[in-house]
């Protein structure tokens, strides 16, 4: 019996050569993809509505599950020691008692999600990218929005489950089915353009 080497997710197939440094290397530059499109952000209490949603898929579905939530980690540790790269270039331990740090933590599940199904080739047809990245785009709403009510709360401000969802979520649908649906067509765009350039190469 021959053993086939598989390359499941798109990392694998741009970056031929896997090893120990490459893996640290692609890990950090997913966390900092993450930093940067933090900063792209629409002001909103209690919750600002950032790019880092977008590319904590983006970054889970390129390298896959367990690479894709180290990435999401190594972000979080960072930027808690001081790294500046959460959303309006902050960082340090007081993060922890943002209403938005929930979100933060929800990113290494979604991460892990996104990129285990991207291991199942869900990223490389359109209909399987969007359902994917559906999936994966709700999670960090499941620990955003008890957090965020949880730091309120605290803070002697407590809204309420339904107000939490209200401020949480809710405004956050529209601007989430944006990326939510650019990042499903980008995945299999990339694909296709990856396989176009190997055909090519070998003619």
């Amino acid at each position: 019996m021959t053993t086939v080497a598989v390359r499941p997710v798109l990392a694998d197939r741009i970056v031929r050569r896997s090893s120990t440094a490459t893996n640290i290397a692609l890990v950090g530059a997913g966390a900092l993809v993450v930093g940067l499109l933090a900063q792209v952000s629409i002001p909103l209490w209690p919750v600002p509505i950032t790019g880092q949603t977008l590319g904590v898929m983006l970054v889970g579905a390129t390298l896959g599950a367990r690479r894709g939530a180290l990435s999401m980690l190594t972000y979080m540790v960072l930027g808690l020691v001081g790294v500046p790269w959460f959303s309006n270039f902050t960082g340090g331990l007081a993060a922890v008692m943002k209403p938005s740090f929930g979100y933060i933590i929800g990113f290494i599940p979604a991460a892990f999600v996104i990129g285990y199904l991207s291991e199942k080739q869900w990223d490389r047809r359109p209909m399987l990218a969007i359902a994917a990245f559906g999936i994966a785009s709700l999670i960090p709403f499941l620990t955003g929005v008890p957090y965020m009510w949880g730091v309120l709360a605290l803070a002697g401000n407590n809204i309420g489950l339904g107000g939490a969802i209200a401020a949480g979520f809710t405004p956050f649908i529209i601007g989430g089915i944006v990326k939510w649906l650019l990042g499903a067509f980008t995945l299999p765009l990339a694909w296709k353009g990856v396989n176009y350039l190997d055909s090519t190469a070998t003619k």
